[in-house]
């Protein structure tokens, strides 16, 4: 697995997740983006009804029809995803940090050996949850991640 950063994915970006509402980047990009909707999720084991289940199919390999937007306010644990060779990218992900994958992109999420992530999720619009499994090829999300990355580029998030 390759741990160079691929042109693939929208952005990862660090904050101060224990002052982000005064720090403001994180208001200006639901302003931007039109993220309306937000929840917040416990990973543990001790937080998260069926943990273990939903860990085993975060992990497998899916892809959704919106951008999934996550900021990390405390833990850690690791985004893999698909780089333009279909060549699994692993993205450590951790306190402060802002992912944003594009929409279309496979990826499977895990959590390190710490066991524990308390994350913000971002939504425009209704939230959609729905995860496509691979095989998604067909699906319009995934076509036009793969025309954008044909043309060499992604569309930038702000």
């Amino acid at each position: 697995m390759s741990t160079s950063q691929p042109p693939i994915f929208y952005s990862i970006s660090h904050s101060d997740a224990d002052n982000y509402e005064a720090e403001g980047k994180l208001e200006k990009l639901k302003k931007i983006k039109g993220y309306n909707y937000e929840d917040w999720v416990h990973l543990s084991p001790d937080k998260l009804s069926d943990y273990e289940e939903k860990l085993k199919m975060f992990y497998k390999e899916h892809l959704h029809s919106d951008e999934e937007v996550r900021f990390f306010l405390d833990g850690s644990g690791y985004f893999d995803v698909r780089d333009k060779d279909d060549k699994w990218v692993r993205i450590q992900s951790e306190k402060g940090d802002l992912l944003i994958l594009p929409a279309g992109i496979y990826h499977r999420f895990t959590l390190d050996t710490n066991n524990y992530a308390k994350v913000i999720r971002l939504f425009a619009g209704e939230p959609c949850w729905k995860a496509h499994f691979r095989p998604s090829e067909e699906h319009p999300a995934r076509q036009k991640y793969r025309e954008q990355l044909e043309k060499g580029f992604l569309e930038c998030p702000v």
